[in-house]
């Protein structure tokens, strides 16, 4: 569902060149949460035909992101500044699912989570924490 908060983060998302590179998609945002996909395709995969562990990350990272940015005025953005990420299966799924979503908001710092899952989105992939920084535009 289109909302001010998808609308924000399409318009975003959609400067994002590597992210249209890689084929990921922006498929739900709210305030605080965030949906990203990207389906497999072979230059996704590393030498074992896995996804790439990169790809996971970005995912991840991408998902953080704007799941914070859902919480900033309008006249700010957000960078990241730190993160961990735990990759707890590799996978050769048909699509990755990654669903980022804020924890704490502050005036300078947001903390956030992502869980990547498989396609069934029941099969945990990665859990990343991150910070944020807001940055005014």
């Amino acid at each position: 569902m289109e909302n001010k908060y998808y609308k924000r983060v399409k318009e975003s998302f959609d400067k994002q060149n590597f992210l249209g590179y890689i084929g990921a998609n922006l498929e739900d945002a709210d305030y605080g949460s965030v949906i990203i996909s990207c389906n497999n395709k072979p230059e996704l995969t590393q030498q074992q035909g896995f996804l790439h562990g990169g790809l996971i990350t970005t995912l991840a990272d991408v998902s953080c992101g704007y799941a914070s940015l859902t919480t900033m005025p309008d006249d700010c953005e957000v960078l990241t500044v730190e993160f961990k990420i735990n990759i707890m299966n590799a996978t050769k799924t048909d699509k990755l699912i990654s669903k980022g979503k804020v924890i704490k908001t502050g005036k300078t710092l947001v903390i956030s989570e992502a869980v990547v899952t498989d396609s069934t989105g029941e099969k945990i992939i990665a859990k990343m924490l991150s910070t944020m920084i807001v940055a005014k535009k």
